[in-house]
């Protein structure tokens, strides 16, 4: 293992089962909470739990006028896994504003990727892991387009600031409280292009009623596997991820 790129959050969302808001503007303010647990913690593709389960929660305020904060965090298992002695936990911290214009919905927002007491910039080759993203997305009809910018160093790679990840998506209402979310995505590491790639899914999600929903996401990259060996696997492997989430 060399340099570490790309680990977590709002994962797909759907994905990670994070609870990330509505491009849609709220018509009131509201407070929500979501716990979770997850086969895999897949984020841009990529496992952060060793393609092993995560547990994961958030808490989330919307307020009416269309800004939003929130709070989310999960179990991983990369930054231990590439010889730093202590990272075991996530917490992303997250704001932004929402709201619609000429039939198109946006959302521009902040990133913060916490990696608590992360110990890996003691390891050689690596920086701190912590790192800051700014990001805009457009939805029109069932398509969505978001781009994501760090403005620091990415993921504990030396060097690697202006990296970005581009995301296309879409969501279709299947009807009976089923959806269907084709992705794909590129995730470009700026002075590293060959931890470069892109990673594609597909999530079948179904809402179970009284805040409790599940999902199955079939997800593949084509990540190099050096760079995306971290401690005993291969992290960019293709594999089907379950998960169950509720939230009230």
């Amino acid at each position: 293992m060399k340099k570490i790129l790309v680990p977590t959050l709002i994962a797909s969302a759907i994905a990670s089962l994070a609870a990330v808001p509505s491009l849609a503007q709220a018509q009131e303010s509201t407070l929500s909470y979501n716990v979770g647990v997850v086969s895999d913690y897949r984020y841009r593709g990529i496992s952060q739990s060793r393609l092993e389960p995560a547990v994961q929660g958030g808490i989330d305020y919307a307020d009416k006028s269309g800004f939003y904060v929130g709070v989310w965090g999960s179990t991983i298992k990369w930054i231990k896994d590439s010889g730093a002695t202590k990272g075991n936990v996530e917490v992303d911290l997250y704001g932004g504003y929402k709201g619609t214009a000429g039939g198109v919905a946006y959302d521009v927002g902040f990133l913060r990727y916490e990696y608590v007491n992360n110990t890996l910039g003691n390891q050689s080759g690596f920086v701190n892991a912590n790192t800051n993203e700014v990001y805009g997305a457009l939805t029109y009809g069932v398509f969505t387009a978001k781009y994501s910018h760090a403005i620091s160093n990415l993921f504990g790679n030396p060097n690697s600031k202006n990296s970005y990840y581009l995301d296309l998506s879409a969501n279709f209402d299947l009807g009976n409280g089923f959806t269907l979310t084709p992705h794909v995505g590129r995730q470009m590491v700026n002075n590293l292009p060959t931890y470069s790639y892109n990673d594609y899914s597909v999530t079948l999600a179904k809402d179970l009623g009284n805040g409790l929903s599940a999902s199955l996401m079939l997800v593949d990259t084509n990540a190099k596997v050096t760079p995306y060996t971290w401690g005993p696997k291969y992290v960019g492997k293709s594999g089907a991820v379950v998960g169950l989430k509720y939230t009230f």
